[in-house]
């Protein structure tokens, strides 16, 4: 019986006794492990950190700066239909400057502060990371590329990114800003608060009410198209090859702008590359599929 009366008298101290928020913890003291990744057994991760090499076409550093981001729930609160926020939304820097992050989490959870789409010559994965689990602080340095460009910021932890934790990050004039940057754009699937239920049926009905019926019972006509070239000696594929040609070379002037002949050679075979392993994959899954439908019928 007096067994029972202190297992009982455990139970109910346990009950009342406040769970103790998890302090807050300065990751400084990481193990590097090579290419740039810092981290440490307390939930601190540093990824791809670059204090000295230049991207190509920066002959020097333009401006050393340091920023503060703050990452949590409460700064959601500003952002109706959102649960994380970084507490700044927007940055924007010289070319080739030698930025240092200072991440803090002011959340019980992991967040993260992750850059994509820099070079991979230079950072492993095109990406920038920083991480804390729980309260804490991390710091990492990188050098931004030359050009005007304007890059994703966000946490990479399930649903976070969707939940509001997003940003962007132009360099020089940036290019066009990225959709539903909470507080600087607007959303791609803006929230709806009217209550009207989304039907499909009804949107597929209201399509085909301002689609043309075709007249099944019409003589189809055809127009006599040449098979040669034109007058102009210029055949229909060369025409479509000359207007996509101007239709990218301005993007492609842009994207390329301020890099040195190395980094445009490197940044297109970076692209070939990944053309041709898509391809590869789409190919593979063509093949792949009557294969399967041979297995399955036998």
């Amino acid at each position: 019986m007096d067994k029972k009366l202190a297992l009982a008298a455990l139970i109910g101290t346990l009950s009342i006794t406040p769970v103790s928020a998890k302090e807050f913890q300065d990751h400084t003291s990481m193990m590097n492990h090579g290419d740039g990744h810092l981290m440490d057994m307390d939930g601190g991760m540093v990824m791809g950190q670059n204090a000295d090499t230049l991207p190509g076409g920066c002959d020097k550093i333009a401006a050393t700066k340091e920023i503060t981001i703050h990452a949590g729930h409460k700064y959601a609160e500003k952002f109706p239909g959102t649960m994380y926020a970084f507490d700044q939304q927007e940055f924007q820097f010289e070319p080739c400057t030698k930025l240092t992050v200072h991440f803090i989490n002011d959340d019980e959870i992991r967040h993260q502060w992750m850059m994509h789409g820099l070079p991979k010559y230079l950072y492993p994965k095109g990406m920038f990371h920083l991480e804390v689990s729980g309260p804490g602080k991390v710091s990492g340095t990188l050098i931004l590329p030359p050009g005007d460009k304007t890059y994703l910021v966000h946490c990479d932890i399930a649903q976070h990114m969707e939940k509001g934790m997003k940003a962007q990050l132009k360099v020089g004039k940036g290019a066009e800003d990225l959709p539903s940057i909470p507080g600087v754009t607007t959303s791609v699937f803006p929230d709806d608060y009217s209550g009207k239920p989304y039907v499909a049926e009804e949107i597929a009905a209201e399509a085909a009410t301002t689609t043309p019926a075709t007249d099944s019972t019409a003589t189809p006509t055809t127009s006599a198209a040449p098979d040669a070239e034109t007058d102009t000696g210029l055949s229909g594929t060369t025409i479509i090859g000359l207007a996509i040609g101007f239709l990218i070379a301005p993007s492609l002037a842009k994207k390329y702008k301020g890099m040195s002949p190395g980094e445009i050679v490197a940044s297109m075979i970076e692209t070939a590359t990944g053309l041709i392993s898509s391809a590869v994959k789409l190919v593979s899954s063509l093949f792949k599929k009557p294969a399967d439908k041979k297995a399955t019928s036998k």
